[in-house]
């Protein structure tokens, strides 16, 4: 059984180990075939949107409150990596119409994503830009009173099976960073296509976009022209607390399966925990698991309260929660030993799941760069 002593810090209150409750009943009675990645995910969409649980993924006040998409996914992700999937997407893809859009924007998509009945994606990543998003090469041209899209999208979780995108594609306005802008996108317009389906080591829905002459009305747009940077940062401020949440409840459910197993797995006539080796893994796997239960939760805890910026906070913990989740996993296969490697179980599913967690929303190598000019900034404003 899953520790849950961590609900009685103080980051969270009663009301959020309220949620926490709710969603682990959720959680617990999804039925998940994963035969048919596509399906599994259009199915999981509407299960958490009728269980109420999607309404935690966007706020037409645009409040949205980090500690409970925490939970959620490192919730989900003990029990299914998919349902974390479902979840979280439906988040990122509309986090920037919370935060940025207009109330028709908002009165159009939310109800819907809301309550399982549209899925929605962040589409972002380009063939040639993938942390470099101020390298973004398409392009939205102005016409009149529409914009014109013109370029491609990679890697777009929700790729393919997606009822409406947040994009992002350069105006114009300013060399770099300051010349994109961001846009809500319907998927059932001309000019748009999906050119590829990708095949990952850990199934999910993923796809490259491209847009050839694409026509959306200006009143697409979310935020101002030349906002569509910040925007993108704003919106991954939020969410990577959350991945480290994933990894969390990844790292979570292989300490679990691995406690189960040193009870249950004899070597030489003794419980495969009287080994002393085997008791040092444990006791790192779950000083990791707490380490990185920590900095998620001051992450969230900080947005919560009203901290404007929680770059470096998100940083560290996506960082750490994801890089010692790959840790604490590798260290269950060991224990599990040839049975950590068959193909469909548990540990072995788990050690699919996490490696991508390690790159996407920023790789760990530019979380490192984000969190030293943070330490930098912050030394050199201390000797000011």
């Amino acid at each position: 059984m899953a520790d849950t002593s961590y609900r009685s810090w103080p980051f969270l209150d009663e009301a959020h180990r309220d949620w926490a409750r709710q969603v682990e009943t959720v959680a617990a009675g999804l039925e998940i075939d994963h035969s048919d990645t596509d399906a599994a995910c259009r199915r999981l969409v509407q299960d958490l949107g009728a269980a109420g649980l999607l309404q935690a993924t966007a706020s037409p006040d645009g409040a949205l409150e980090v500690r409970n998409l925490c939970l959620a996914r490192e919730i989900l992700a003990r029990h299914d990596g998919l349902a974390d999937f479902a979840f979280a997407m439906q988040g990122l893809g509309t986090g920037a119409i919370s935060l940025f859009g207009t109330e028709a924007q908002k009165s159009r998509w939310l109800p819907q994503t809301r309550a399982g009945k549209a899925i929605s994606a962040f589409a972002l990543t380009e063939p040639g830009s993938g942390s470099d998003v101020a390298n973004s090469t398409m392009t939205a041209r102005r016409e009149g009173d529409d914009y014109i899209l013109n370029g491609e999208k990679t890697w777009i979780s929700n790729g393919g099976i997606a009822d409406l995108y947040t994009l992002f594609a350069r105006t114009g306005e300013a060399p770099g960073a300051k010349g994109l802008s961001a846009f809500v996108v319907p998927a059932d317009l001309p000019g748009f296509e999906i050119t590829e389906r990708l095949d990952t080591i850990a199934p999910h829905p993923l796809a490259t976009l491209r847009f050839t002459e694409c026509r959306i009305p200006a009143s697409a747009m979310l935020g101002a022209p030349g906002q569509g940077f910040r925007i993108a940062m704003s919106v991954l401020d939020v969410f990577r607390p959350t991945v480290a949440a994933a990894a969390l409840g990844f790292a979570r459910r292989a300490l679990d399966e691995a406690l189960a197993r040193v009870d249950s797995r004899h070597v030489q006539g003794a419980p495969l925990f009287d080994l002393q080796m085997v008791q040092g893994h444990l006791a790192d796997m779950a000083l990791d698991v707490d380490a990185a239960a920590l900095l998620v939760y001051r992450a969230a805890w900080a947005k919560d309260t009203g901290t404007p910026r929680i770059t470096r906070e998100a940083a560290m913990a996506k960082l750490f929660a994801t890089d010692h989740a790959q840790i604490v996993i590798d260290k269950a296969v060991q224990i599990f030993g040839g049975e950590g490697v068959r193909s469909g179980s548990t540990v072995e599913t788990l050690y699919r799941e996490i490696r991508a967690l390690r790159i996407y929303e920023g790789a760990s190598d530019v979380q490192k760069v984000i969190i030293a000019r943070a330490a930098r900034a912050a030394h050199q404003g201390d000797r000011a």
